[in-house]
């Protein structure tokens, strides 16, 4: 009896998720028609939970401004913290600014600063990883928690991978990410040998909105802007 009653919710669950891919090909759909018309951006990643008077919402916000002084626009996740920091640069600036909000119960809620326009909500945090990889011509990455990291390795790993085209992965903050990349070089190259050295060059660290715009310029003196697959 128990054993009938598993499979009858699991054919449930199966056809929800069958109805389920319609709503996946609608975000993918919506997101590929609005940000396919916008031109290169930069995306600007970090905690939600970093306060307005703290230093690297100030530094986030100036390098969104530089940026889109470069003629680049600038993308966030869409919420508060370093995300907002970075929309408000871009629309101070008179740049493109653009939020890829997601739903979540407690951190995420759009931030003011966002073109409105520009401002797209996504269910699918998938989805959403897309449309950053896809349409941003670099990657700024600011002090963060789980999810900052999830972006950083994602597009670290597509890149080493050749899934995608190669783009600047740019972490701002020696103090905040000098750990982890000391980590990375001796543990992962040096003893374990679980990525080669090569690797360890797909990100820079840098301390100031010089240096980002620095790592932008070059790299975009060398290669064209398109999206990145």
């Amino acid at each position: 009896m128990r054993a009938k009653q598993g499979n009858k919710a699991w054919n449930e669950i199966k056809t929800n998720d069958s109805w389920a891919i319609f709503k996946i090909m609608g975000e993918f759909v919506n997101g590929y028609e609005k940000l396919s018309q916008i031109g290169p951006c930069v995306s600007i990643f970090g905690s939600a939970r970093t306060k307005p008077d703290q230093k690297y919402y100030k530094l986030a916000e100036s390098i969104a401004t530089r940026i889109v002084d470069h003629g680049y626009g600038v993308i966030t996740g869409g919420g508060p913290g370093i995300m907002e920091a970075g929309n408000k640069g871009a629309h101070l600036g008179g740049g493109t600014s653009v939020g890829l909000n997601i739903d979540l119960p407690f951190e995420q809620h759009d931030n003011p600063y966002i073109d409105n326009d520009k401002s797209l909500d996504f269910d699918y945090f998938f989805v959403r990883k897309v449309m950053f990889v896809k349409y941003s011509q670099g990657f700024v990455v600011m002090p963060g928690g789980f999810g900052t990291l999830d972006e950083l390795f994602e597009a670290v790993t597509l890149i080493q991978t050749h899934k995608i085209d190669k783009f600047p992965i740019i972490l701002v903050g020696r103090d905040f990410w000098g750990g982890l990349v000391d980590w990375i070089q001796t543990t992962l190259c040096d003893s374990f040998q679980n990525i080669s050295a090569a690797d360890i060059d797909l990100v820079q660290v840098v301390d100031t909105e010089d240096e980002v715009i620095e790592a932008l310029d070059k790299f975009y003196d060398e290669y064209n802007l398109s999206p990145n697959f």
